[in-house]
């Protein structure tokens, strides 16, 4: 029996199974998967407390993007507002601007037109004193002048007066 190996290896197996229960390996290796087991816990933990806030950044981005958008869209809406309210005035101040020099121009045609008309009678009147008074020297002499010019500025004073 002390030659046979399975006798040894028997006494070496108990007595290795006895060493391991003398230095309390169990209970190391009880210790040891408590504290992984503690650690995967709190990893565990950590993570879903890191998964839940970043839940929260996702939602608040999500939030923030909508309110962005709304903004934009906000800002685009009053832009074409403006853009109309702008198109608006300056249609309206462009028909008056026309309207104002269409009367300018139609006032500055009839002040020309009375203009033209007070200098034609003007030359007509000048041609027709002229005629006159070449008429009156080539007919009239003396006396009959001298009465007719009397008799003129008498006439003359009185339209005046």
């Amino acid at each position: 029996m002390l030659r046979s190996a399975e006798f040894w290896v028997a006494v070496s197996f108990v007595l290795f199974v006895a060493l391991i229960l003398w230095q309390k390996v169990p209970a190391l290796v009880g210790t040891a998967l408590d504290k992984r087991a503690d650690a995967i816990q709190q990893e565990l933990g950590e993570a879903k407390r890191l998964r839940e806030e970043a839940q929260k950044v996702l939602a608040d981005y999500k939030r923030r993007h909508l309110e962005a958008e709304q903004e934009a869209a906000g800002i685009i809406e009053q832009a074409r507002r403006e853009a109309l309210s702008l198109t608006e005035e300056t249609r309206k101040g462009l028909q008056e601007t026309l309207a104002r020099r269409t009367k300018l121009a139609e006032e500055k045609i009839a002040r020309a037109e009375a203009q033209a008309t007070a200098e034609v009678r003007s030359r007509a009147v000048d041609a027709a004193l002229a005629a006159a008074e070449s008429l009156v020297k080539s007919k009239l002499s003396g006396a009959t002048a001298q009465g007719l010019i009397d008799r003129s500025i008498q006439d003359l004073s009185k339209q005046l007066n």
